[in-house]
């Protein structure tokens, strides 16, 4: 049996951080080596297993190069100014990165994929494998109906979700304009209000929700004369984001360097 994947958490405290160390703790075939937190964090020091009651010997670090000492991967949630200062060290030290983070602009996304020709990175707006397969059937949904069925996208999470639409929703946006052959910058309509006008034909339209503890509602709605299809995700938890980014170290173990999603850490290309 091979050794576990010796992996580091990013961001240990919050809510997503929390899932991923829970998951991490109960894979056999992962260890977590470090917890990284800021270097303000009241907890600095405490182990960071204690917020779940599962004390695991790791203690929550603000040090970034000793956290990666010796890891094989980096699995970061975070936000875009911090996951992109994790970027470079991750790149000099050669520790592969699991990327859930969203909401970079397309400048960051070029940074990412420089890094990506030296390390192994998995970058995704949405982990989970059910997402993942959603977003499969929407390329061969959005091809069948692409004459005469209008497409909406609505989606719903947590009042502290700081950035809108989801980075899932772009991404489903990005597949049904790709495989309707649309520029999804032109397509796309974020919001509507006042007197509108008739609908465009090919419009892709966005609505947010944001409310509560939603954890992530998703649907793409075709719209046609006398029908509608609605493919839809859930979420009840953000345990499935912290197995499908195991899943993606399982994946990326041994992997020298390249930038993929989780198409391909589930073989769906």
């Amino acid at each position: 049996m091979e050794d576990p994947i010796r992996c580091v958490i990013a961001g240990a405290t919050g809510r997503m951080g929390k899932t991923l160390i829970e998951a991490v703790l109960k894979a056999e075939d992962c260890r977590l080596v470090a917890a990284l937190e800021r270097a303000d964090h009241p907890l600095l020091g405490r182990d960071a297993g204690e917020p779940l009651g599962q004390p695991c010997g790791v203690a929550l670090t603000a040090d970034l190069e000793r956290a990666l000492s010796g890891a094989e991967c980096l699995i970061d949630f975070t936000r875009p100014a911090a996951t992109l200062a994790h970027l470079p060290v991750c790149r000099r030290l050669g520790v592969a990165m699991i990327i859930g983070t969203t909401g970079f602009s397309e400048t960051e996304k070029a940074q990412i994929a420089a890094a990506a020709q030296e390390i192994p990175i998995v970058i995704a707006p949405n982990m989970a494998v059910g997402v993942n397969a959603v977003f499969k059937l929407l390329d061969i949904a959005a091809r069948i109906l692409a004459e005469g069925y209008d497409v909406e996208i609505i989606e719903a999470h947590h009042r502290m979700k700081v950035d809108a639409p989801s980075g899932t929703a772009l991404r489903m946006g990005e597949i049904v304009a790709t495989a309707q052959n649309k520029d999804l910058r032109a397509s796309a309509i974020y919001g509507r209000a006042g007197h509108t006008g008739e609908r465009p034909s090919g419009q892709i339209g966005f609505a947010t929700i944001r409310g509560g503890d939603i954890v992530g509602d998703h649907t793409v709605l075709f719209a046609g004369l006398g029908e509608r299809i609605e493919i839809t995700h859930k979420a009840g938890s953000r345990m499935p984001y912290a197995l499908g980014a195991l899943r993606a170290a399982r994946f990326l173990r041994g992997r020298e360097n390249g930038l993929y999603d989780m198409q391909d850490v589930l073989g769906l290309r």
